[in-house]
């Protein structure tokens, strides 16, 4: 009776495992499927983000992070602009300070700076237009990444649903050399 009800678990507890995903299974690949209109698909959302920035976000249903993304090309924007002109300003009072003449003129734009001095902060203010340069790069590519993360995780279900499932287990021991058949409780998290 009991070797019955064993082989009555091994046989009947894994073919009432339900999935939560919809899935379409292929011969030997998955795949899913995009006709539910709450999974988006994560190459389309690439591409319109890739061409206007923020389009990915809004075709995910994340309108409000459309917002965030134009605030930070506005910012960096700015950034660049403030450190191209004090980097002009600078290149300027150098190129003045080396003509001939320059030292010594009362009129110079900065008077309490030498020669090392206006190279540095050329140097300084160059180096931070540059940098922001990259981090707008990196705002453009974030955005990108952020649409397709998003789609990807549109196709999981993220409900308070919890699914038991009870499965047949079978353990060697490596100790005693024996084997141990039971059944184990697992627990998904749909």
């Amino acid at each position: 009776m009991m070797s019955v009800f064993i082989i009555a678990v091994f046989v009947l507890l894994p073919l009432c495992e339900i999935n939560a995903q919809t899935m379409i299974t292929g011969s030997d690949t998955l795949k899913v499927d995009y006709t539910d209109p709450a999974i988006k698909n994560p190459k389309k959302a690439t591409i319109l983000s890739a061409i206007v920035p923020g389009a990915g976000q809004i075709y995910n249903g994340k309108p409000w992070k459309v917002p965030i993304i134009y605030a930070g090309f506005a910012a960096n924007i700015y950034f660049i602009e403030f450190n191209d002109r004090r980097y002009k300003i600078f290149r300027d009072a150098l190129f003045a300070y080396d003509e001939p003449g320059g030292p010594t003129d009362p009129n110079r734009a900065f008077p309490s700076l030498n020669r090392d001095g206006l190279v540095r902060n050329v140097n300084y203010w160059r180096r931070n237009r540059d940098l922001n340069y990259f981090l707008f790069i990196g705002i453009y590519a974030l955005n990108i990444i952020d649409a397709n993360v998003d789609a990807h995780l549109s196709a999981f279900d993220v409900s308070d649903d919890l699914t038991f499932r009870f499965e047949p287990s079978y353990e060697s021991l490596s100790a005693g050399g024996g084997n141990i058949i039971g059944l184990s409780l697992k627990i998904n998290f749909y």
